[in-house]
Order: structure tokens, then C-alpha cells, then sequence
């Protein structure tokens, strides 16, 4: 599968997913446009699927992928996802993030979506 491009360059669009990605797991939902949303579910279940395995290895490669941002609680991006999320998941295959489609936005008619956590 090729991944989107969403008008960017390479480092551009890496930033933007690594961003996206990190606030999904501090704040559980976000709300952004259609395509950037599909795109970003595959990074998440990535970030999810490695957090699975809990070990030190797992813990520095989502490190190395997401922001060092800590949410209102004071916990990072890499705490959060290892000490609450993954354990929620523990017991599931795949598809830890659900894509809803929302609205049509004003400025540009871009097709709006919520990228969620299951």
C-alpha cells in the first residue's frame, strides 16, 4: 500500500503524523480531515502494537517516534501509551483506532473526521 501524500514533503508529513499521533494518545480523539485521519490510523496501531510488547526495546522505538508532550495528569506521550493504553489492548488483534466521519469544513469543503481509540 502506498502511503498518501497529503501535499507535503517527506519530512513535512512525517512531522505532521508524528504530531497527530501523539495527541491522539494524550487525548484519546481528535478531530482533523478525512484523508489525514486514514493515514494517521496506521501510524497509531503501529505505535499501539509495539507498546504491546512492553519491553525496554518497545518502549525507545515509540520514544523515538512521539513527541515529548505530558498531558494535564503530567504523564508523556510514551507513559501514557505504555502504562494505559496498551494494557486496554492487551487482548485484542488489531484495529485499536476507529475513523468517523463528521462534517464538511467551511473554509475549503475538506471532509472532516474524528480519529478515535476503540
Amino acid at each position: 500500500m502506498q502511503n498518501r501524500k497529503l501535499g507535503r514533503t517527506a519530512d513535512h508529513r512525517k512531522a505532521l503524523l508524528r504530531n497527530m499521533a501523539t495527541e491522539v494518545i494524550l487525548r484519546g480523539k481528535i478531530e482533523t480531515t478525512e484523508m489525514k485521519a486514514k493515514e494517521l490510523r496506521s501510524v497509531v496501531d503501529g505505535l499501539v502494537t509495539i507498546a504491546k510488547k512492553g519491553d525496554l526495546a518497545a518502549r525507545r522505538q515509540a520514544a523515538a517516534y512521539l513527541r515529548n508532550v505530558k498531558n494535564e495528569a503530567g504523564k508523556t506521550a510514551v507513559q501514557v501509551l505504555f502504562d494505559d493504553v496498551a494494557p486496554k489492548y492487551a487482548d485484542r488483534k488489531g484495529g485499536y483506532t476507529r475513523v468517523t466521519k463528521t462534517a464538511i469544513r467551511r473554509g475549503d469543503n475538506a471532509p472532516m473526521a474524528t480519529i478515535e481509540l476503540v
